[in-house]
Formats: C-alpha cells, structure tokens, sequence
C-alpha cells in the first residue's frame, strides 16, 4: 500500500501489500549461506561523472524485475526503453510476476538477484528480512545525485514529504518507494448521482446514508475480505484522524500505551459498527481484492476501502461510465485532523539487491525514474501519482479516480499522515490484520481487538 502503495505494497501497496509474511528465519539463513557475491561475473564500471554519477556501464544489461499488481508492468516495460535510450548498447530486460517470492527468493538465495526490483505485493519478500540479512543496497547516494532535470538540485529536493523517511529501514535508505499512493473510501459517482447521494463528510452521515442505502436494496460497505490489509486502512485511518499525529507516531513505534487511546476505542467501534447493523455486502469476508472490487464495480456495494492503485487494477471490471471517485474517511466526533486530512505517503518499494550484477545500472534506473519523462509516462500508464513533486505535467490526462485523488490532495494540503509499522515489523502488522479479520467475522469484539493489538505491540517493542 502494498502497493500499491507500497501499489499498491501497497500501497503502501506499500504502499505496498504486506499480505502474506515470508518467514525471516528462513530466508534469513538461506541468505547466510549463499554462494556469495560472484565479482567476476560483474560489469567493469565507467568512471563516474556529474552525468553519470554511478559510473554506469553503457554496455551492461540491465534485470528489472516488477510486481505485476494494480499498477500492471506496461510502465515498466516503457522506463527499460527510456534507459535504453539513454544507455546506448545497454539492453534492459523488463520482467513481471505476482509471486515475488516464488521468483526471486532462489536467486537471492544463490547470489543471482535482478538489478532492480519492484518487491510488492502478496508474495512480497518482506523488506526488513532483507535488510535484516544485509541484502539492500543502501541507496544514499541515489539521494545525493544530480536531478537529470535541473541538475543543480539533488534527488532528495525533489522528492515529496515522506518519501526519505518511509525508505528508511534499520538506519539506512534501502528503498525508493516510488508511487505517491492516497488510502480512503471509494464510490461510484454515477451510482451517486443516480439515487441522489452525497458522499458523507461525518461518521453519522456515514452510517445514515449506508442505512438508505441498503434500503434501496445494495449492501453499503464491501471490503476484501481474505487480505484484511484492506479493512486495516479504515480502521487505523479513524485513529489517526481522531487521535493525531502524535498517536500515528506512537503506534509507529510500537508503544503500548498508544493503544489506550480513546481514539483507538472510538475507530474500532465505529468500523465494527458497519458489520454490527448488517451493512456488509454478504460474503465480502471470504472474498480477495479482486472479487469484492468487482461487485463493488457491479454495484452490489457502495463503498470499498483501498489505495489509489484501484482504478488501474480493477481497469477491465470498471464500466465506462462508473465514475470511479475517491473521498477522506468520514470524521469522527472529536477527530484532531480535518475531514480533509488523509492517509497519503510513497509506497511501492523498489530496491537495488547488494548482490546485484549491474547495480550501478539499477541505481541509474531509479534516478532515471525520478524524471518528469519517466513519471508521466508512469501516470499515463498507470494511472498513478509518482513521489516525484509536479510529477505529472497538464499534457497527461487523468481517469476520474485518478483525477479525484489530485483533488483530495490539493484540498489535503499539510494534513496528511502515513504508517510506517507495516515496512519495519511485518510481523505485527500481520498480525493486526489477522485480528481485523476476525473483528469483522463477529468473532472478536472490539475491547478484545484493542487488548490483543496491546500485546502485539508489546512484543513488538521488545523485539
């Protein structure tokens, strides 16, 4: 979120995902005993230059390998073209998976990791494992370059709020979460219009319009239900928006305390105030991410949770005329951030391996990335926002939910916020999903939700 995004990752897909936790052990001592890093087999560097601050090789391949989830791989495919252009005789090889894991673990593995990696999605290969066994490139340098556009700034001048801090893990800049990624609720405009609705402001509008709502004979709220990544992004949206940047930044780094908030008590009553009137879409508990956002798209639910990496990922389900639209989680009385106030930040992480064979080249991509060429061919093709500040010139043209996620930032403007607890402890933020889960199956209430999301954070904090 994910991606996202951190997509999605993802978003932070970011975002992407965070989905599914690979065991640390076990990559970990996988790690431990590879081949080790074959020099010999590595491209002779040119010598580095303003131009070229790395010292690329013109005439080495390039391995990108990318996550093949809501923001698809044609981006992809058309940055190798853009690195080959501007690296002639270098060939960029551009290949895509959803199974991060099932691919590329064997090559860390065996000391034969791609030279730049998109790691997303469900099959993630969590990245404070591969931090913790010394296989991320640290990417300071890539900060520290000239920007290929004006070269009298660095990339880190260009880049939007949040962008260095989310790539941190363990001390050090390790990944370039590349797609500037806004969490909230989603609904079809046409949908909308045609029964004469309003997109809700409040948390009581909210749960009044979902009662007329189902009246009409359509469930109010759907969400995907297998990856309670998703339903987490309600939840701890509400808590932060109710309890504060303060709160955000205390859950971020694992203090108990923060989940006696009254704010922690009041979002995870309010979401479990959905599924206590019946206002889920029947069967959304057992459904993934892309079966429930296509009854979303079929208008059998009114409202989904989920990262802006949406329209792109549910592009073919989407009617023509469905009017995809974005819009900040509801308020709670007593919130401490506006209605405008959103869950914004990069996500998406692309990471250099150390191990890789052409990482002079992967960092090279990477600065390449952060172009206004690259980033609007990326919003073109993916219908996304890159962390790259004005990013996306007037000349590329927005879907609508797209379009909206630019409105609802501009009207954002400081007040926005971002976790960062899902990049640096997959196990805990696996863990709270698996309780969300089990909230929104009615088998857990939510004092025992907040008692047990105490202990997760407890043991969390104590490593």
């Amino acid at each position: 979120m994910g991606s996202e995004m951190n997509r999605r990752d993802l978003v932070k897909r970011s975002a992407a995902l965070g989905l599914a936790a690979v065991p640390a052990t076990g990559l970990l001592s996988a790690c431990a005993s590879s081949g080790g890093d074959d020099t010999s087999t590595k491209p002779t560097k040119a010598a580095a230059s303003k131009d070229n601050p790395f010292g690329v090789n013109d005439s080495a391949a390039l391995d990108v390998m990318v996550f093949d989830g809501g923001y698809g791989h044609d981006y992809a495919t058309a940055l190798g073209k853009l690195y080959e252009s501007k690296h002639s005789g270098a060939k960029a090889g551009v290949s895509w998976t959803q199974d991060i894991t099932g691919k590329l673990q064997p090559r860390f593995n065996g000391g034969t990791p791609p030279d730049v990696i998109d790691d997303s999605g469900a099959q993630q290969i969590k990245l404070d494992v591969l931090q913790k066994a010394g296989q991320l490139t640290n990417l300071t340098p890539l900060l520290d370059a000239p920007y290929i556009d004006d070269p009298s700034k660095k990339i880190r001048d260009v880049l939007q709020p949040g962008t260095v801090d989310v790539g941190n893990i363990g001390g050090e800049f390790v990944t370039l979460q590349y797609i500037y990624t806004v969490w909230g609720l989603w609904y079809s405009g046409k949908l909308f219009k045609q029964h004469g609705w309003t997109a809700p402001k409040t948390w009581k509008d909210f749960i009044s319009l979902s009662g007329e709502i189902k009246a009409a004979g359509i469930a109010p709220f759907a969400h995907q239900g297998k990856y309670p990544y998703y339903i987490n992004v309600a939840i701890m949206d509400l808590v932060a928006k109710n309890g504060g940047l303060d709160l955000q930044k205390r859950i971020d780094s694992f203090d108990p305390t923060a989940w006696d908030d009254p704010a922690v008590k009041n979002a995870i009553e309010a979401v479990y105030e959905i599924v206590d009137k019946g206002y889920l879409l029947p069967g959304t508990n057992g459904l993934t991410h892309i079966e429930s956002q296509t009854k979303w798209n079929q208008y059998k639910a009114a409202f989904i949770p989920c990262g802006s990496w949406l329209e792109n990922e549910q592009m073919k389900a989407t009617p023509a005329d469905f009017d995809m639209k974005f819009m900040p989680m509801p308020s709670l009385d007593g919130d401490k951030l506006p209605y405008d106030a959103i869950r914004a930040g990069a996500g998406e992480p692309f990471i250099v391996p150390t191990k890789a064979k052409n990482a002079a080249g992967g960092m090279e991509f990477l600065r390449m990335m952060l172009t206004k060429e690259a980033s609007g061919k990326f919003a073109a093709a993916a219908n996304s926002l890159t962390v790259l500040k004005d990013g996306v010139g007037p000349d590329v043209q927005l879907r609508p939910g797209t379009a909206s996620t630019v409105v609802a930032l501009k009207a954002a403007g400081t007040n926005t916020f971002n976790y960062n607890y899902p990049n640096t402890n997959s196990e805990f933020d696996v863990a709270l999903q698996n309780l969300s889960a089990e909230l929104m199956a009615k088998r857990l209430k939510p004092a025992d939700w907040i008692t047990k999301a105490k202990q997760l954070a407890t043991k969390a904090k104590k490593g």
